[in-house]
């Protein structure tokens, strides 16, 4: 996620490739809100293909022929899924319900805590979901090793990575 923090200064440090922005503290919260909500539109999305998929297996002739394990796996990604999708619109509800009162940098800093746990929530839904079909496809070992590389090919991707490159451009 772009830099959200309605503290950021922006300013240049020594050996950082950031440039000062001419931009007031409300400025500031309102483009990294802007940021925030492109973000979520990409997530937002996914999240919703994720869930209509989720939808709709329930409803599949071979549904019934689930085992104790695969349904738990589909009960708990389909729950994950809604919560990944409350955690993401969760934002414009915020915004919304504090629009016009001055909270911007804290509708900034709210939404984008909201965000990263939809993150967090969601790795965790795409996991399951790999599960169910892989297991149902191929089988419970072959459906665990490859949940096991979802969690981590997306926990590296969007936790470690972005950590890293923070990490080259001088931030934390």
């Amino acid at each position: 996620m772009a830099d959200h923090h309605p503290h950021a200064a922006g300013a240049s440090r020594p050996g950082s490739a950031r440039h000062t922005r001419n931009e007031t503290p409300l400025e500031r919260a309102d483009r990294n809100f802007s940021e925030l909500l492109q973000e979520l539109r990409v997530t937002q999305t996914g999240v919703q293909i994720l869930f209509a998929f989720l939808l709709t297996l329930a409803f599949t002739p071979r549904f019934p022929s689930l085992d104790t394990v695969q349904r738990a796996t589909y009960v708990i990604t389909l729950l994950l899924a809604v919560l990944a999708a409350a955690l993401f619109t969760a934002p414009a509800a915020v915004h919304r319900s504090l629009f016009g009162r001055g909270a911007k940098p804290l509708i900034v800093t709210v939404s984008s805590r909201l965000a990263a746990v939809g993150l967090a929530v969601l790795v965790l839904a795409l996991t399951g979901s790999v599960l169910l079909v892989v297991d149902v496809a191929v089988g419970r070992t072959d459906g665990v090793l490859a949940a096991v590389g979802t969690f981590v090919v997306c926990g590296g991707l969007w936790g470690v990575l972005p950590r890293l490159v923070g990490r080259s451009n001088g931030r934390r």
